[in-house]
């Protein structure tokens, strides 16, 4: 098959009613779950509370009727593939995509059946939960702005009421999310680490939530020396939520996700973010905390105070970019709305941001320097790309985010290799 399938086609249709045939448990419903008067005190402050995982046992330790949505990614679905408990339903995906009388090459074949995994174990977890699901695009059309759109449809077109649709922080993730927001599908914008970054996401996607990634922006901080990592995260996030706010104000309603929790401590000094997705470590850790519930209150006004090492120059080193938004970056962001997301291209964002002095946002790499940054994981050296930052070619947040794509790329390959063993 080499364009990939529309939403509205015929295998789409197929493969739709594949995934939800494989799910024959019965709905269960929220009211069958107790309450927990820490996390509905929890809740009282404002937050939605997800829990952050695709683990079905280790969710049914946490779940309360206080809890509405669950995430995935592409590293929590591999982590549940590599059990083995949909090797049987490869073959069978594989079989139906085969016989559906269209041309499919080996590897658009991998990508629709990872596609099925994905629904399918969602589809699991609305039923288990009666929670509402994120799922996310495979990472390998994390640049092509159509097929993002077309399996975001897709996504959408099985489970309306619950799917969530994930989309990654690329220039075509942009305008594809713009695309679907203007379908009506629900949008967990994702890999974001700051507040300018979810100005833009929210100026020109407008989905209904977006993210910062708070655990790796302090350790980005603490692996390379930069500071004591204590406190970034948390201040990128309470600033992108007041950033945020100020865009409801005027209309724009897209909600903060504080993701990438890594403690207890976090859930308690964060309350009052529009969502919290919880790991279920740092769940237990908060239970286990078992803070009394009227200490519990909103806190998203606090800005907290960040810890540089000795002979940092945070400013030269642009450290300040996860929480800094300037009336400059808003020209910027403003130019860039004005795309028709239907007609406009991946370049076409760039050339407005770098038109606009914002062109660090989005660093472009060579071969070799991508492949460096896989290398690197999910933390990027800040030793491999300050000389770049300086010269205003690249930025922290950016390298964050091109990292984590990258960390999730590596982990859809291992799913998807566990794939082509089933074929």
């Amino acid at each position: 098959m080499s364009e990939t399938p529309r939403h509205d086609s015929r295998l789409a249709q197929q493969v739709a009613d594949f995934c939800v045939k494989q799910v024959t448990q019965p709905q269960q419903q929220r009211s069958s779950f107790a309450s927990s008067p820490l996390w509905a005190a929890a809740a009282k402050t404002g937050t939605a509370l997800w829990l952050d995982t695709g683990d079905i046992d280790a969710a049914k330790e946490l779940w309360t009727s206080d809890f509405t949505a669950l995430t995935t990614n592409n590293t929590l679905l591999n982590k549940e593939v590599q059990k083995g408990i949909y090797d049987q339903l490869v073959p069978a995906a594989a079989a139906l995509l085969r016989g559906a009388n269209v041309s499919i090459g080996d590897e658009q074949l991998v990508l629709e059946i990872a596609f099925i995994l994905n629904a399918v174990h969602g589809l699991k977890l609305v039923r288990t939960f009666d929670a509402d699901v994120s799922v996310e695009l495979h990472t390998a059309i994390s640049n092509d702005a159509e097929a993002s759109y077309q399996y975001g449809k897709r996504f959408h077109a099985i489970c309306p009421d619950r799917f969530i649709v994930k989309v990654p922080l690329t220039p075509a993730g942009l305008l594809a999310a713009r695309r679907l927001h203007d379908d009506g599908v629900r949008l967990n914008f994702t890999l974001g680490f700051s507040a300018r970054q979810n100005w833009l996401i929210a100026a020109l996607s407008k989905p209904t939530w977006v993210n910062v990634f708070m655990g790796r922006i302090n350790a980005f901080l603490s692996d390379n020396k930069l500071g004591d990592g204590v406190n970034a995260g948390e201040k990128a996030t309470l600033s992108s939520q007041r950033q945020l706010r100020k865009l409801k104000a005027q209309g724009l309603d897209v909600r903060q996700i504080g993701a990438s929790m890594r403690s207890g401590q976090q859930c308690f000094d964060l309350l009052g973010l529009d969502v919290f997705t919880i790991p279920t470590a740092a769940a237990k850790e908060f239970v286990k905390m078992n803070p009394a519930t009227d200490s519990l209150r909103n806190r998203t006004e606090h800005d907290p105070a960040v810890t540089f090492a000795a002979g940092v120059d945070a400013k030269a080193d642009h450290l300040n970019c996860f929480w800094d938004t300037t009336s400059a970056f808003g020209t910027a962001v403003a130019a860039v709305a004005t795309l028709d997301a239907k007609k406009a291209t991946a370049a076409d964002v760039l050339g407005k941001l770098a038109a606009h002095g914002a062109g660090d946002l989005f660093p472009q790499f060579t071969a070799e320097e991508a492949a460096k940054v896989a290398k690197e994981g999910k933390i990027p050296v800040y030793a491999s790309w300050k000389d770049r930052v300086r010269k205003g070619t690249a930025s922290w947040d950016g390298m964050l985010t091109a990292a984590a794509l990258a960390s999730f790329t590596q982990d859809q390959q291992a799913l998807d290799d566990r794939i082509r063993r089933q074929l």
